[in-house]
């Protein structure tokens, strides 16, 4: 469990390396060097910041961040009550499971948020069900994305002020970037019948490229020798997983308070069923807005629009939502701010310690535990 922090002390240098970071880290033999050259700076000079930045909690992780489902894993937002004295527990065991990356307490009846992708041929209610008993939740929600409006925005930091946009990718690099569009990939995925298997090979570059990368002159080479593979075939791999939609983008992700965005928050929308997706298209397009979302709705949950909101101090987020509201006309929102993060860790694909875990927690009447009803026992 960690505390929420403070930010750390940043220059101009090292906001523009961290935009560099966010954005892109290149598929090369001496990727730091690279970087450097865009930003005038020498190798070591990066290596030193990123080594500090790392130390100093800035820099969370550095690796490859893939499209999910384009692996064959299924993923979903999960929100669950639980009764405050046992949300320690609860969270543990929440935690546990090697598919949740993020595990949150949140300021709302639904106290404990959490997401979970499961592999290929797992039954993703099934997980929600066994970590609904397992944690001792009173109620628990399945809230999958039904469609993408925005995903990763990238955080402005080091005194350059607010935020920046991902520098345009084509589709196939980065997925679609018009609201409109959001979920292209993702309909062309279905209409095809999900998407293509991965190879042996490309699977063993997920396995290799999903690690932090290391902080030396050749880090790729580094993680191809730990894993006994051959580094230009790791690169050559990678840029086809990139290509192909697979891999978004090799890329850092921050600890956004140390990064000085201490005021952070899930604003959530009760919008018109016919009038969601014109509504997630003007909450996408508000610059603190990171992820923009449509989420099911239930009776005792009727919001179906989700934006991550991401500010340099309180007043600018209440501004902000309150800037929404009032072009938008949406009345009826909630802001969930996070009160203690219990897990933030990118998923490991397709490693053993899934079906282990399965084969220890799942039991019978997992996958048909009533989910989706006002109350569960």
């Amino acid at each position: 469990m960690a505390d929420l922090e403070s930010a750390a002390a940043l220059d101009a240098t090292d906001g523009a390396l961290l935009t560099e970071l966010q954005s892109s880290v290149p598929l090369t033999r001496r990727p730091y060097a690279d970087l450097g050259a865009r930003l005038g700076l020498d190798e070591d000079d990066v290596l030193d910041r990123v080594e500090r930045l790392r130390a100093d909690r800035v820099i969370r992780q550095i690796s490859a961040i893939f499209d999910t489902a384009a692996l064959g894993y299924r993923s979903t937002l999960v929100a669950t009550a639980v009764a405050p004295a046992r949300l320690e527990a609860a969270a543990a065991a929440v935690s546990a499971h090697p598919g949740v990356s993020h595990n949150y307490e949140r300021d709302h009846g639904f106290n404990l948020w959490w997401t979970l992708a499961v592999p290929p041929g797992e039954d993703l209610r099934a997980h929600v069900g066994a970590l609904h008993r397992l944690s001792g939740a009173s109620s628990t929600r399945l809230l999958p994305s039904l469609r993408r409006y925005k995903l990763g925005v990238h955080l402005r930091t080091g005194g350059q002020g607010g935020r920046r946009p991902a520098p345009p990718a084509t589709p196939a690099a980065d997925g679609p970037t018009t609201p409109g569009d959001a979920d292209t990939s993702r309909r062309r995925r279905r209409r095809d019948g999900g998407p293509r298997p991965l190879s042996d090979e490309e699977i063993a570059a997920v396995v290799v490229l999903q690690e932090d990368l290391p902080c030396d002159p050749t880090p790729f080479a580094t993680l191809a020798a730990q894993h006994d593979a051959d580094e230009d075939a790791l690169l050559t791999t990678g840029d086809t997983l990139r290509a192909r939609g697979v891999m978004r983008r090799f890329a850092a992700v921050l600890h956004h308070r140390r990064a000085g965005f201490s005021a952070n928050a899930m604003s959530v929308w009760a919008v018109p069923e016919h009038e969601v997706d014109a509504y997630g298209e003007q909450l996408a397009a508000v610059e603190a807005v990171s992820h923009c979302y449509r989420r099911p709705t239930y009776p005792d949950w009727p919001y179906a629009l989700f934006g991550m909101l991401h500010a340099t101090s309180e007043a600018a987020l209440v501004e902000t939502v309150e800037a929404f509201r009032r072009s938008s006309g949406l009345e009826r929102h909630e802001l969930l701010r996070s009160l203690r993060e219990f897990k933030k860790a990118r998923v490991r694909y397709f490693e053993p310690t899934h079906s282990t875990w399965a084969e220890a927690n799942l039991v019978e009447g997992d996958a048909g535990r009533a989910l989706d009803k006002a109350s569960v026992d």
